[in-house]
């Protein structure tokens, strides 16, 4: 056999097995699978970067409760949605979800363009997205490059070249393009990618014993499971800590709406400063007194962050004319009872601490 059918055959070989696995060994109770809805399988995805799937369940289950389709989806507030989304983090996916279906509804009557490439034109749905829907709805021959299945195609191939390299990036997309099935196969080849690469190829430790391509995977063989995928610049953790000030009047709380741009963008929270004395100054002699709390620590992608809450509480006498000035101190402020706060697109570490009240 010559080299290029022999390479074929290899190929074949290689999707017929995931094929083979998912359906015999592949994961079966995650709420959004089976789906053709191209908005379920969008929520998912999207829900899915970045997010456990235990964790990403009872979000989707609660979204696809409050917003069934996309129409509903373009019509919520985005104080909702955001709201609908806190805890799962990562908001700008949130914000990008709702413009994504107010676009749908939009410029498109509602409906979810049906190829791959059209898919890739809405706003906040990447290449590997666009391929998913595709692939579960339409049975597009398109290929996924999400983190876990860069993992099981480098692995596999024994892929070397750099992936934080736009070029090696290109050279695994061909590579993944070329492995493709036919179209019939490609729910159930896509899904079985994303299994293998989530529960048996993982980042450590991987269970090469139970992997249905493992007999010719050349990390396997040659001892670099734990090298590949390659990627040079790592990124170096850093650390911040602020202060949050918690400014009460009786059961009333001071939200302010952070800056569209950086952390927790949109979302309603606690004033922040730079240190307990930049707070103090910002009282200005109010009336009270205040209790500085258990410190928060709180992981994000490329940092810790450690919050300080200052828990301030002015006087039951204190009048609207001093409470409105206060408020008039921050910009995009309110003063919202407890219980209404608690409805607001807070992020998680401040929904818990003003639950903890």
């Amino acid at each position: 056999m010559g080299g290029v059918a022999a390479d074929t055959v290899r190929r074949a070989g290689f999707a017929a097995r995931i094929v083979h696995w998912q359906r015999s060994a592949g994961r079966r109770d995650m709420v959004w699978q089976g789906q053709r809805d191209p908005y379920r399988v969008w929520l998912s995805e999207v829900m899915l970067q970045q997010t456990q799937v235990g964790t990403a369940a009872g979000y989707y289950a609660r979204f696809v409760a409050r917003y069934p389709d996309v129409r509903a989806l373009a019509g919520a507030g985005l104080d909702d949605v955001l709201a609908l989304w806190s805890g799962l983090g990562y908001y700008s996916r949130a914000r990008n979800l709702h413009r994504c279906a107010q676009t749908i509804v939009r410029e498109h009557g509602g409906e979810f363009p049906r190829g791959s490439a059209a898919l890739t034109q809405l706003p906040g749905i990447g290449r590997s997205t666009a391929a998913a829907i595709a692939a579960f709805c339409f049975d597009e021959r398109a290929a996924i490059l999400d983190g876990n299945v860069k993992r099981v195609l480098a692995r596999h191939r024994g892929f070397d070249a750099d992936l934080t390299q736009p070029a090696a990036q290109r050279a695994l997309w061909v590579h993944a393009e070329a492995l493709l099935p036919a179209a019939a196969e490609m729910p159930a080849y896509t899904q079985g990618l994303m299994d293998l690469g989530a529960t048996v190829c993982t980042p450590r430790q991987p269970r090469c014993s139970v992997c249905p391509v493992a007999h010719d995977c050349v990390a396997r063989r040659s001892g670099r499971t734990a090298e590949l995928p390659l990627k040079s610049r790592r990124m170096r953790r850093g650390r911040r800590a602020h202060v949050l000030l918690w400014l009460r009047h009786g059961q009333q709380v001071l939200l302010v709406r952070r800056p569209e741009r950086g952390v927790w963008a949109g979302l309603w929270s606690l004033p922040q400063f730079d240190d307990v004395p930049a707070a103090l100054a910002a009282l200005d002699g109010w009336p009270g007194d205040g209790e500085a709390l258990a410190p928060i620590e709180h992981a994000l992608t490329h940092f810790d962050w450690q919050l300080e809450p200052l828990r301030w509480s002015l006087p039951a006498r204190t009048g609207a004319p001093l409470l409105r000035a206060i408020a008039a101190r921050f910009d995009a402020s309110r003063w919202l009872p407890l219980a209404d706060a608690l409805t607001m697109s807070l992020p998680a570490p401040v929904r818990r601490l003003l639950a903890s009240a």
